[in-house]
């Protein structure tokens, strides 16, 4: 996988090299008034800031398949190649459109007809590459914005959800959800403390973490350990295990050290105060009447599959009120939506709704909907509910950009869904 990875970012390094060429060629047209001296210094900046990029984010790449794999600046290069990366793509789309019609000019033009010290190709005009500026600093702004305020844009998502065999003891009876803290990409420790703060400040009645608490190693929590430990709820705090805290995603020495590693990290979740549940259930209690309450290891198609629905639910009854915490939605698209037992509500997370796209009231649109049937939000079929967080924390890319880090509430109501 490694070898992969390595693989992909030369030839992306390569192909940003080659835009360069490009790039700077658009540039042309605005530096006519420009002394030689000034034009060869910006030609050595640019070229120097892109090709400087690339080449140290191909070095940090060499140690990333270790512990504890991806670091802050590891994150950080990779940010910053792409957002120089989509910067250039846009700038040179503009640059091919016109110089297509250039073409088109130059093939239907006679020679009689060009204008006197043109050559084949009519000459770039100066609105040509304004005009790709503009464009391209759009995203440049964005993906900045992104970085440096979007990842710890923190937002709630309230939702109040109808079931009619919801025990009466639990009508308005409420859970905050946090997923995929992803503690390893944390730069900004007053930041995250915010979002702690506003997910304590919903003062739901219980909370649930669904998953990747690290990116792959147990100690990346440790600085935040006294932070989230700050999160209560008068019914308790409950987490499961995601993908990432297995310790898949890098080359340990051993097998006894990812266990080890693993072994750490369940001792992390108690010190927060957190109850790891693995494949198991547990009673919530209230005037007499309870729900259940279940969570598995991590099951995703296309990732770990150690989690088990089945032994999860010993000693549920058929007719009790069911909430799952699961990290992966698609163990709910392909099990338990058809789950013999009626699981009323699964909490997942997992996608991080890619960490960048459009939400609005009436449209919704991520690229990671071309992997995932359900990737943010509440989906129902036949009574059963499924609700996937779009992600506390933050991966790979250091930022945020339409989809917003999640704080959840979730409040259940006794009554006929509407």
């Amino acid at each position: 996988m490694r070898h992969g990875f390595l693989q992909f970012s030369l030839f992306l390094a390569t192909a940003s090299i080659l835009l360069d060429i490009y790039v700077y060629h658009g540039f042309k047209p605005l530096l006519k008034s420009w002394s030689k001296t000034a034009r060869r210094t910006l030609l050595y900046i640019y070229f120097g800031i892109n090709i400087g990029v690339a080449v140290a984010l191909l070095l940090s790449l060499t140690n990333a398949g270790k512990p504890p794999g991806m670091t802050v600046m590891h994150q950080w290069l990779l940010s910053i190649f792409i957002t120089l990366l989509v910067t250039k793509v846009i700038f040179a789309l503009v640059l091919l459109f016109n110089d297509v019609y250039r073409l088109i000019v130059a093939l239907s033009t006679k020679k009689e007809d060009r204008v006197n010290g043109e050559g084949f190709l009519p000459q770039r005009r100066k609105f040509v590459s304004k005009a790709a500026i503009t464009a391209a600093a759009i995203p440049f702004a964005s993906f900045w914005y992104a970085m440096l305020k979007g990842k710890y844009d923190y937002k709630v998502h309230k939702h109040t959800l109808y079931f009619e065999d919801l025990p009466e003891a639990f009508d308005g009876f409420t859970i905050t959800q946090l997923s995929d803290i992803h503690s390893g990409s944390f730069d900004n420790a007053d930041a995250v403390q915010r979002g702690i703060d506003l997910a304590n400040a919903q003062k739901s009645d219980l909370f649930v973490f669904t998953g990747d608490l690290v990116n792959n190693v147990s100690s990346e929590i440790e600085p935040y350990i006294h932070r989230f430990k700050q999160l209560k709820a008068p019914y308790g705090q409950f987490s499961i295990l995601g993908n990432h805290d297995y310790g898949d995603y890098v080359q340990w020495p051993n097998d006894e050290a990812k266990k080890a590693n693993l072994m750490k990290l369940h001792q992390h979740h108690r010190a927060m105060g957190f109850r790891l549940m693995l494949d198991e259930n547990i009673k919530l209690e209230k005037n007499g009447q309870a729900i259940s309450l279940i969570g598995v290891q991590n099951w995703g198609r296309g990732f770990i599959q150690v989690g088990n629905l089945d032994k999860a639910l010993k000693g549920v009854s058929t007719t009790d009120f069911k909430i799952l915490l699961s990290h992966d939605p698609t163990h709910w698209e392909e099990i338990v939506r058809y789950h013999p037992a009626n699981v009323h509500l699964t909490l997942s997370g997992h996608t991080h709704g890619a960490q960048f796209g459009v939400e609005t009231d009436k449209f919704r649109w991520s690229p990671v909907k071309y992997r995932y049937l359900d990737w943010a939000g509440l989906m129902v079929e036949k009574g059963r509910h499924l609700y996937v967080n779009r992600g506390f924390g933050f991966l790979a890319f250091s930022g945020r950009l339409g989809i917003w880090p999640e704080i959840t509430v979730i409040e259940l109501k006794k009554g006929k869904p509407a």
